[in-house]
């Protein structure tokens, strides 16, 4: 390895540049194809989350493909079920946001109130803000096609210049199409690739390699599996909290404030959104904006107590993750290099290196799994 006591001769040191080259090269290649490579990417996260779901129907079911269909069958219906409440719900947030928004700016009572109670270069800092181009065009009623379309000359590039105008809504359903084909080829091929990969390993190196494939494969099952599902659970908490209160945004924000949870204490980050939301629904409503602010932190006192004491320690046991400051630093440096490939491989290539470096260089093994993080 790199940190041994081995001399480095020539032909060593080549064989490390050339290793390091070709390193390089790999991520080179992986920015030119990560427009096509992402519906992949997407379905392979998806398809490792849902596997343990699909092997637990199939023990009741016994067949494979039944009890893939099973799966996407139930996780579509929810979808769908939570789509027809959420995406109502956000519409009628982005235009009564839009419309506040145009009252701040313009000479209205909201604007008086809001020069009235709030301090000048903080008011001021706001209307330079909601008058950007940008923040406008958001809340414009067509914001969300031109925004799925912008999403599909980067994921499908080529397809959006045969189709266009009526046809928008049919090229909205291309990536989903794809990257559910993708997902249905993976589940099916889950249990061969499983047992095959092994088999393609030259015997002299196969016992270190599925060992330390093994390893890795622990340590992203127990972590990510489980931070998913309570990253899913706090979205609906938060969502359902600021929809109560009635904060402007609300249910987007809580979502927002929800995938933040996928790195740990990451979603104090969506205070400042908050405390702006929440102004300018104390000056809608005439409530003071301290109760305003209270009622905020109660949702994410609430989010947080449900964190910390019921979900972490039920779902995710002992399991041992990254720590939020390398999680952060991931996924910096995967998406600046490969832009939304590299924010979706970041978090496993990490674990990938970290596992590869404990095992291999340091000469470490992992701790034996705990039973309260095992797979389901």
């Amino acid at each position: 390895m790199i940190f041994d006591n081995r001399p480095y001769s020539f032909d060593r040191v080549a064989r490390l540049a050339v290793g390091a080259v070709s390193l390089w090269a790999l991520v080179m290649l992986l920015g030119y194809l990560s427009d096509v490579l992402v519906p992949f990417a997407v379905a392979l996260i998806l398809a490792y989350i849902l596997n343990p779901v699909v092997r637990r129907i199939q023990g009741y079911v016994k067949s494979r493909p039944l009890a893939i269909a099973l799966t996407l069958l139930i996780f579509l219906l929810g979808g769908a079920a939570l789509g027809m409440i959420v995406v109502p719900l956000v519409g009628r947030e982005i235009a009564h946001m839009g419309r506040l928004i145009s009252e701040l700016l313009s000479n209205s009572k909201l604007a008086a109130e809001a020069a009235k109670r709030l301090p000048p270069d903080i008011w001021q800092a706001l209307r330079d803000y909601f008058a950007l181009p940008e923040v406008q065009d958001f809340f414009r009623t067509d914001s969300f096609v031109s925004m799925v379309q912008a999403a599909l000359r980067k994921v499908v590039p080529g397809l959006v210049g045969l189709i266009s105008g009526t046809y928008s809504l049919i090229m909205a359903l291309v990536v989903p199409v794809i990257v559910l084909l993708y997902l249905i080829f993976l589940l099916l091929d889950f249990q061969r690739v499983q047992v095959v990969w092994k088999e393609m390993i030259p015997p002299q190196y196969r016992e270190n390699v599925v060992s330390f494939v093994e390893e890795f494969d622990q340590a992203t099952s127990r972590y990510f599996r489980g931070q998913t599902t309570i990253c899913a659970i706090l979205c609906l908490v938060f969502a359902s909290g600021f929809f109560l209160i009635g904060l402007p945004m609300g249910v987007l924000l809580g979502f927002f404030v929800g995938v933040l949870n996928l790195i740990p204490y990451l979603q104090i980050l969506g205070l400042i959104p908050a405390v702006v939301l929440g102004a300018i629904h104390a000056l809608e409503t005439g409530q003071s904006f301290w109760v305003v602010m209270a009622l905020i932190g109660v949702v994410f006192l609430v989010a947080q107590i449900l964190q910390d004491v019921v979900l972490t320690p039920r779902i995710m046991g002992k399991a041992m993750g990254l720590s939020p400051a390398v999680m952060l630093l991931s996924l910096s440096i995967w998406g600046k290099l490969l832009g939304m490939l590299g924010l979706l491989i970041a978090l496993p290539m990490t674990c990938l290196f970290l596992t590869y470096y404990r095992r291999l260089v340091l000469k470490q093994h992992a701790p034996a799994p705990v039973p309260a993080a095992e797979e389901t």
